[in-house]
């Protein structure tokens, strides 16, 4: 009986489908057969996938693969949420992005998931107290995937960051979960101050392509924000911004924005 139970608390079924995604990808295109096997069906979890496929993306002259590896295996053992955050992730992407059909997309393929589960790891060496193993972990992201996260950035579960170039997220920005933003999107400060100074984004919020987001201001819940807006004061939850500056231009429209990637304004513009 005890054994049962063990079997089936380990039981994980995105990386169940990562791997039966992984073998029809071979059959379709034997050519990825390397590539497919050494970045997922070579493992046992999904943990060890990331690290691995993480390791590669990352690497430089200045530091191996190996060592990076080990940075992240140490990360993944030390705290569960990490891997159950990427699987959130996973699903998150493959619901949202219309250009998703395979969960191997996200792990293989797309650079904003991949910056995302790195941002992970560097956020947990933050919280170690390694700041400048996590400060490299950052300028590493920054120069591979083009996304700039500050380590200490608190980013929930459920991102999808769709094509994901110049994405900068601020060193005391706040992120809730289920939150999907799409390229260009800035989370920034306004000035040289030192204290908490970066947006803090509340549950189900979807901001746009190019929206720059300023200061130490809130984004309630279920807020959509139009693309190339800048928002420079607080967002009511479920509501629609928009503009230069970004003014309330009517109400989100649905109950999870960020799921169903509604980016029409009222009036039919586009957000």
């Amino acid at each position: 009986m005890a054994e049962t139970r063990a079997r089936i608390t380990t039981v994980d079924p995105v990386w169940n489908r990562l791997c039966q995604e992984a073998e029809a990808a071979i059959r379709d295109e034997p050519l990825l057969g390397g590539l497919v096997h050494s970045s997922i069906l070579h493992h046992k979890s999904l943990k060890a996938a990331l690290a691995y496929r993480l390791s590669l993306k990352l690497s430089s002259g200045e530091m191996s693969d190996q060592m990076l590896r080990e940075i992240a295996d140490e990360a993944y053992a030390s705290d569960p949420s990490l891997a159950d955050a990427a699987r959130a992730d996973v699903v998150a992407v493959f619901e949202r992005d219309a250009a998703c059909h395979r969960y191997l997309q996200p792990l293989l393929y797309f650079k904003g998931f991949q910056a995302v589960q790195a941002y992970r790891v560097g956020h947990w060496l933050w919280k170690e107290g390694r700041h400048d193993l996590a400060y490299f972990i950052q300028m590493r992201v920054s120069e591979s995937f083009g996304v700039d996260i500050h380590p200490a950035a608190r980013i929930g579960r459920g991102i999808m960051i769709d094509h994901a170039h110049s994405v900068v997220i601020g060193e005391t920005a706040v992120v809730g979960d289920n939150v999907s933003m799409l390229h260009s999107v800035t989370l920034g400060g306004t000035g040289k101050e030192e204290e908490d100074r970066h947006p803090k984004i509340g549950d189900g919020v979807l901001i746009g392509a190019g929206a720059k987001v300023l200061g130490n201001i809130r984004v309630g819940s279920c807020s959509r924000i139009a693309a190339g807006s800048v928002v420079l004061h607080d967002v009511p939850e479920a509501t629609t911004v928009a503009g230069v500056p970004a003014k309330i231009v009517g109400k989100a429209g649905c109950a999870q924005p960020s799921v169903t990637m509604d980016q029409l304004l009222p009036g039919g513009g586009d957000a």
